[in-house]
């Protein structure tokens, strides 16, 4: 399990190194083709090799799309630039006579308008591309497969995977490294309900990590190290311009008062819940002795608790049921139902009840 999934991150460190190899390489030839010695020129390609791998690394958090805003930007500052250096100003006599202004005011003009077209373009959404680029306009991505962060308490939950699966969410998740390391750690822990829950967080990142709808991204560690865990998420959250998806309510809401979108399972599990009414007809199975005499117990896929009166006998079967009432308690809503056949269902004046 864990091989595969740091196998991406394994991947990379190779091609770093196969990229440094060849810089090398490369450094050795060009060297010798000038006569000098090939040390020299692979020296200078590991040099070179390891300044762009350190800016590589430098720009983890930079997603692609951005990338592309940016160079995008850039091309527009560039041709700006471009027309700017191209009126009748740079071609008078003073400045003909003096070529090394010319190509300094130039070089500045470049460079500037180059910058500031690319921090434009980085801080512009999608809408605001289509003025730039008139005619072209970027599909509007649904918040379904906007990038997410997760952690380890919605991974040791185990549902996030069947809610992939089920298409309301997909993208790319975002895991901190520090995640994979603490689940690797309850797993391996001593303490039995410790390890399941390090072991079903696993599952989760392995499920994910093979489904089609899904794509896992391993985050290095950032932050300070004495930074809560928590804000970590948030801080990674808001760097990458990602939504967080977890089930606490209280980092929900602090996610929400620092400005990043945050999306919380029970709430959608809450939201999904059937709303029963008196005379809804269900098929449970009962699988326990309620608290009264000739009570059983069935539960709904959401963890609803249906308790069926005179039904002890027919404990381990699934039964046709008719909701008769609602209680509320701490842990939630009761539903209190009869059997279908029975002779009192069938006295009640229910919809759907003709009997």
């Amino acid at each position: 399990m864990e091989r595969k999934t740091l196998a991406r991150p394994a991947l990379m460190h190779v091609i770093r190194l196969a990229f440094v190899l060849v810089s090398m390489s490369l450094g050795a030839s060009i060297s010798v083709g000038y006569g000098n010695a090939w040390a020299t020129g692979s020296l200078w390609g590991a040099f070179l090799a390891a300044l762009f791998v350190g800016i590589e690394l430098g720009l983890r958090d930079l997603t692609f799309r951005r990338f592309s805003h940016a160079t995008v930007g850039l091309l527009v500052g560039l041709t700006g630039a471009w027309l700017v250096s191209g009126i009748g100003f740079f071609r008078t006599k003073g400045l003909q006579e003096f070529q090394e202004a010319r190509s300094t005011f130039e070089l500045i003009i470049y460079l500037g308008l180059g910058f500031l077209g690319m921090m434009l373009a980085l801080r512009a959404n999608r809408e605001e591309f289509s003025l730039l680029i008139p005619y072209v306009r970027f599909r509007q991505d649904g918040i379904r497969d906007q990038p997410s962060v997760i952690g380890v308490d919605v991974l040791v939950d185990g549902r996030l995977p069947k809610v992939c699966a089920s298409g309301f969410l997909g993208g790319t998740f975002h895991v901190p490294r520090e995640v994979i390391e603490e689940l690797q750690e309850q797993a391996e822990s001593e303490n039995g309900l410790v390890a399941e829950r390090g072991r079903r967080g696993l599952e989760c990142l392995e499920q994910m990590r093979q489904s089609q709808r899904t794509e896992l991204v391993i985050q290095e560690p950032i932050g300070p190290a004495e930074q809560p865990a928590e804000m970590k998420l948030i801080t990674l959250a808001r760097g990458i311009g990602a939504r967080m998806v977890t089930i606490d309510a209280n980092l929900q809401r602090t996610a929400r008062l620092q400005g990043v979108m945050a999306l919380n399972l029970e709430e959608l599990a809450i939201a999904l819940r059937p709303m029963l009414m008196a005379g809804d007809e269900l098929n449970i199975t009962l699988t326990k002795e309620g608290k009264d005499a000739d009570q059983a117990v069935g539960f709904l896929a959401d963890g609803t608790m249906i308790v069926v009166n005179e039904a002890r006998k027919k404990m381990g079967t699934s039964q046709d049921v008719v909701v008769i009432g609602f209680t509320k308690t701490s842990a939630g809503r009761l539903v209190f139902a009869e059997l279908k056949d029975s002779p009192r269902a069938k006295s009640l004046e229910l919809p759907g009840n003709n009997g």
